[in-house]
């Protein structure tokens, strides 16, 4: 403020100080607000989870055998089966929705999988097919219930999460299918060799230094890359998420997208379910419990937002990695199954809290 006894430079002075804001201290606010604009950003919040969670890894490394390039191939081969479900997830995120019902559309793959490939002989020509049309099937009808009828999809996929599981256990007796023949008399007998289609899946190559499970994962990934960056479809699937009724009133087909989104779910449950009777050599009704609660967090750690509208499948392979290193590290320690569902589900809650205050 100036008086009636201040110069015209003392008036300048003045003015030039307000003119700075409090606390600016010359240029040393603009570290801070690229820190802040870094952490605006998704992909930098994911990759600093995944970040922190590898240097736990380095710390507690249990002897050394962190570093071993085994621990990072079975990290991955074991987390290749929820990133293949995270791949559908994400689509159906980015709508706005949610599929509960992707672990027990699984188990209902992979019984029929398992039980015409390994117990009556099939052939992946056309057992690997129908499948995949099995899950596709149960995937779309959810799309439409929530797109034609307006369900909630909380509603629509816990109904088909039930019945889901409810065929895998009608069509095994409630069984494990194991690797079996039946005889013409009605009894059965184990084999002591696998098909050959089962067999692959279950191995790994370059070397022995990667898992067919895992290039099928990353696959999977590039398929949703293609679908939500490259195609017209993506496109719908964002409108969709971002505002439905807007969307609709500019022409986006809601109903055929929906259906299209919550399809390629299903349709990617058909390919983990495949793969996880593959690996077990058998087809479990009870297979797939609480994958849908894995391949959600893997989403939203990754950054992809519940609300809908926004992620990327890049953003889910971040998630994947961070959760499945975690889960390894855990392993590697030692730590109890019982410390260990608590610990992840803690460090979810936290990653999650982390996205949403930074998200603008």
């Amino acid at each position: 403020m100036t008086t009636p006894d201040s110069t015209p430079a003392e008036a300048a002075d003045v003015g030039d100080a307000a003119a700075v804001p409090a606390g600016d201290g010359g240029g040393d606010d603009a570290p801070r607000s690229l820190v802040r604009d870094l952490l605006g950003k998704a992909w930098v919040r994911a990759f600093l989870a995944l970040v922190i969670i590898l240097v736990i890894g380095c710390v507690f490394n249990a002897g050394g055998t962190f570093f071993r390039w085994s621990a990072h191939r079975d990290m991955l081969r074991q987390s290749s089966v929820y990133g293949i479900l995270a791949c559908g997830m994400t689509m159906v995120i980015i709508t706005g929705g949610i599929d509960l019902g992707v672990g027990s559309v699984l188990a209902a793959v992979g019984v029929p999988y398992s039980l015409l490939m390994m117990t009556y002989g099939g052939s992946a020509v056309w057992v690997v097919p129908l499948c995949l049309c099995i899950g596709t099937v149960c995937g779309v009808w959810n799309g439409f219930l929530i797109g034609r009828f307006r369900f909630q999809a909380f509603i629509a996929t816990l109904a088909m999460m039930t019945f889901a599981r409810g065929f895998a256990k009608y069509i095994s007796g409630g069984r494990k299918v194991m690797n079996a023949s039946y005889n013409p008399d009605g009894t059965f007998v184990y084999n002591t060799t696998f098909p050959e289609f089962t067999e692959w899946l279950n191995s790994r190559v370059l070397g022995n230094n990667l898992a067919v499970v895992t290039i099928i994962m990353l696959s999977c990934m590039f398929v949703t890359y293609l679908v939500l960056g490259k195609l017209t479809w993506g496109r719908y699937i964002y409108s969709v998420g971002g505002n439905e009724e807007a969307a609709r009133l500019s022409g986006v087909p809601v109903l055929t997208t929906k259906m299209l989104a919550y399809g390629m779910s299903g349709l990617f449950c058909a390919v983990a379910g495949i793969c996880q009777a593959a690996q077990e050599y058998q087809g479990d009704p009870e297979a797939g419990t609480g994958y849908e609660l894995t391949a959600i967090g893997m989403v939203v750690i990754g950054g992809t937002s519940l609300a809908g509208g926004r992620g990327a499948i890049g953003l889910t392979l971040i998630g994947v990695l961070t959760m499945g290193y975690l889960e390894k590290i855990l392993s590697l320690n030692a730590v109890q199954e019982s410390s260990r569902l608590m610990l992840t589900a803690a460090i979810i809650v936290i990653a999650v809290l982390f996205q949403s205050s930074r998200r603008k």
